[in-house]
């Protein structure tokens, strides 16, 4: 175990997905986020086989058995990006990201819908004061008419790709049980790209050069963000890590101030403290029921 080795590759990873999820805002207003989907996870498929080759795992991360799993946790995990994707195009990032928090708030609540999990005192005040900062970052969307529509849709499809995170991150702890990290990762960028080619009909564009070296960068870029998220775990515990993810936020806040000239409100801030500090608690939680589970479903690492 090597604690700072696995910090340093968790916060690379973490910059990188904030990076992608830029790459896809740029190009939100040509392309569709269907086609922006299918890029995404198409052009990962080369860097996650390159991985598996240098490591030598190829064999391990193309052998499965349970493909169910993995088309059930492809469809959670495709829909969920999907409307991450589309709500890049209508929000600020660092008000996307931070939403996008409300992910392991909803994934406790299945967790005992569907898993049989019980939601003892300490998790159940997690979820509330959660909930509570996602409605402090959504209350200039719900207040104010002159933003329009088009907010309220954006806030609307990033709880609902939180939600369907959630439904993913459920069904990836049952197929952690008896399924490796790299086929999950793997299987998802093969089913996120087939699902995606679904979308064709409704609207893909042939993108300029520009626009699809954006995507295409997109996609390689999180395909080295997945990489050096999973290497992460093995060099230091998933509760020590996990904390880390919330430097999306700072990160988010930075290249949307930078790039998007987006100016992140009073609501966002104190909104992001308030989801911090449930998902601290919920990490928190999640720890002690680990040492019970068992590294495998607490090492959650496929994202999506």
């Amino acid at each position: 175990m090597s604690p700072l080795r696995g910090m340093a590759l968790k916060l690379s990873a973490v910059l990188l997905f904030v990076i992608m999820a830029s790459l896809i805002k740029a190009s939100s207003d040509v392309v569709p986020p269907g086609e922006a989907v299918f890029f995404r996870s198409f052009f990962a498929i080369p860097v996650i086989l390159a991985w598996l080759v240098f490591r030598r795992e190829l064999s391990t991360g193309l052998r499965t058995r349970n493909p169910s799993g993995h088309f059930w946790r492809g469809l959670f995990g495709v829909s969920a990006m999907a409307c991450g994707f589309a709500a890049l195009g209508l929000l600020p990032l660092p008000e996307v990201t931070v939403l996008g928090y409300a992910a392991p708030i909803m994934t406790v609540i299945f967790a005992a819908v569907l898993l049989g999990e019980k939601i003892r005192l300490v998790r159940m005040s997690a979820v509330f004061i959660g909930l509570v900062g996602v409605v402090i970052v959504m209350l200039p969307q719900l207040g104010n008419e002159a933003l329009g529509t088009a907010a309220r849709w954006g806030v609307a499809l990033v709880l609902a790709s939180a939600t369907l995170r959630a439904l993913a991150h459920v069904h990836i702890r049952k197929l952690v049980q008896n399924e490796t990290t790299s086929s999950v990762v793997f299987y998802f960028a093969v089913t996120a790209s087939c699902l995606s080619l679904l979308t064709s009909p409704f609207g893909w564009v042939l993108p300029d050069a520009v626009t699809a070296s954006q995507l295409i960068g997109a996609g390689v870029i999180g395909g080295v963000a997945q990489i050096l998220l999973t290497s992460s775990y093995r060099h230091a515990e998933a509760a020590f890590l996990a904390p880390f993810d919330y430097a999306s936020i700072l990160f988010a806040l930075i290249i949307g101030y930078t790039i998007f000239d987006e100016i992140p409100t009073i609501h966002t801030i104190v909104g992001s403290v308030v989801i911090i500090g449930a998902g601290v608690l919920i990490i928190w939680r999640e720890r002690q029921l680990g040492v019970k589970r068992g590294p495998a479903r607490s090492n959650l690492t496929p994202q999506g």
